[in-house]
């Protein structure tokens, strides 16, 4: 016993042994134990200003890298506010592991200070949540839900450990990570998908986000390249084919009906490969009874009476991609899919040529596309301009532009964009929310700038919650109730925070302004007011076009 480790310290051993190099979170006094474990190790700690900034911080981190990330809380109320994040990891599909320190299980039994059942709390939000309750098992529990939270359909995983069993020596080690060992589709299935794709009229492929986890992006533009099919994205797999590709028709999502849905409803094959149905609804793109489908996946397909695939090529997605390749022939192009593309195209183009301010979303996102790089990172917040996002930000590689569109919470885009730039301090990282998501979590502004992370914050300014708004609008024949709202001086709150601050009064200054936000070494933070009358004439804008075709 004399000299063994307590099971902190063996805990925080197994991190290491996983490759974790960074924790978000926030201490608290039944976590102690495991504080000092962490600072005597390799890992960097960030305390952050909330435990739902941790949790969405850890979210991006494994979205980006396919590794866990981690989040810390202590027990009762730290263990809640982790609960959002935690459950937007789980349903997007990101890797994370969330620890929370516990009371001792010698209080359990009783009505105890903050006590919670958290292992039952988290179990509906993770992959699987369990609480360390001797020390012997802290190897097995903590290579398990790493094991699940990066395994098949990434997702949260949860820890809990009591404060009493934090302290007892631990006769326990890491467990060695196993080695991922590649699933390939049967050949049978491979040649059903490729005589199906070579027969189809007028085939279509529903790129998901995961064909962006599989990271099936060459596959999958080679795929549309050579056999002249379209591409429809959804919001997560914004870029899985460059936006410059002939054959890219863009994204699906937005709640009206659009130019996409066309090529659907003339579909008589939807080729969907990692198509996650949780971010859009086979009813969102008009899957029908006389639609053959064919699954490409990773992963089985999933349970809907309006998604029953006539084949499902489960295994590693390119591989698969490219094995079709071999078997699937097709000539001719999809006239009525590129044509579709120029009017869309034409359409885009003409809505960003708006000199107004307050500024029009489209235009809005042109300037901001035209001083972001092409591997530069977006982070979407939740919102009206998450729409506009989806349907006018250009993308040309995956993981250019995140948006949580499976939990889709207000509150992502700070914390997620300060991971953004932690991994990639060389890129470009621009969160971009409005003013009701700005205040959801612009605590972590202050994280940013105590740890040297300078992303730049673009807010568009209307004083309400613009989404619900919308819909308002749409369903109560242009009328709205309880979405309006005043706001603080967003600019002096950036300055009082120790951000640069900046405040765009005409069209012409978004670019020169975001252009200096980013040579700073402090986190920027821009206001621009939008013209958010544009969503209703969107909305009528599409109707009418469907009432045409």
């Amino acid at each position: 016993m004399k000299g063994m480790k307590t099971t902190a310290q063996v805990l925080v051993d197994c991190l290491e042994a996983e490759g974790v190099d960074v924790m978000f979170g926030i201490p608290g006094e039944e976590t102690l134990d495991l504080m000092f474990a962490i600072r005597d190790s390799k890992i960097r700690f960030i305390p952050v200003r909330h435990e739902q900034g941790a949790a969405f911080m850890a979210d991006v981190y494994g979205r980006l890298t396919g590794r866990a990330g981690v989040c810390l809380s202590t027990l009762g109320p730290g263990a809640t506010n982790l609960v959002t994040g935690v459950a937007d990891a789980y349903l997007d599909g990101a890797p994370l592991v969330a620890i929370t320190g516990q009371v001792g299980t010698d209080r359990m039994q009783l009505t105890s200070h903050q006590y919670l059942d958290l292992t039952a709390m988290f179990e509906p939000i993770t992959k699987r949540s369990k609480q360390i309750i001797r020390p012997d098992t802290v190897g097995e529990i903590v290579r398990l839900a790493f094991k699940h939270a990066e395994k098949g359909k990434p997702g949260a995983t949860h820890i809990d450990l009591p404060q009493n069993i934090a302290k007892m020596p631990a006769d326990a080690v890491p467990l060695k990570r196993q080695q991922m060992h590649e699933v390939y589709a049967d050949p049978t299935h491979i040649a059903a998908a490729g005589k199906i794709i070579s027969e189809a009229k007028n085939p279509v492929i529903l790129a998901g986000a995961g064909a962006v986890r599989g990271h099936a992006a060459a596959a999958v533009t080679e795929l549309a390249d050579r056999l002249h099919i379209p591409v429809v994205n959804t919001m997560m797999a914004k870029g899985i084919i460059p936006m410059d590709d002939k054959y890219s028709l863009w994204t699906i999502g937005i709640p009206q009906r659009d130019y996409v849905n066309q090529l659907f409803d003339r579909a008589d094959v939807v080729i969907a490969i990692g198509y996650d149905i949780v971010e859009c609804a086979p009813a969102k793109w008009g899957a029908r009874e006389n639609m053959t489908i064919v699954h490409i996946d990773s992963a089985p397909a999933d349970v809907n009476k309006r998604y029953q695939p006539a084949v499902e090529v489960v295994g590693d997605i390119s591989e698969s991609l490219y094995e079709i390749l071999r078997c699937a022939h097709r000539t001719g192009e999809p006239e009525f899919a590129l044509a579709l593309r120029q009017t869309m195209v034409a359409e885009h183009e003409a809505m960003a040529a708006d000199d107004s301010c307050p500024m029009k979303p489209a235009r809005i996102l042109a300037d901001v596309r035209k001083v972001m790089g092409r591997d530069d990172i977006v982070v979407s917040d939740v919102g009206a301009h998450k729409m506009w996002i989806a349907r006018h930000y250009d993308c040309y590689e995956p993981n250019t532009c995140l948006i949580s569109n499976g939990f889709a919470s207000m509150g992502f885009s700070i914390p997620g964009a300060f991971a953004a730039k932690l991994l990639y301090p060389e890129k470009k990282v621009l969160a971009v929310c409005g003013d009701g998501g700005f205040m959801m979590n612009s605590q972590e502004l202050e994280t940013a700038v105590r740890e040297h992370v300078p992303f730049v914050t673009l807010i568009w300014e209307d004083s309400s919650y613009g989404l619900i708004k919308w819909k308002e609008q749409e369903q109560f024949g242009g009328e709205h109730c309880y979405v309006d709202f005043s706001n603080p001086d967003f600019k002096l709150l950036a300055e009082a925070m120790h951000c640069k601050g900046y405040r765009v009064e005409k069209a012409e200054e978004l670019i020169p302004t975001l252009e200096e936000a980013f040579k700073q070494d402090v986190p920027s933070v821009i206001v621009v007011p939008v013209d958010y009358s544009e969503n209703m004439k969107l909305t009528e804008h599409l109707k009418q076009v469907y009432a045409q075709k």
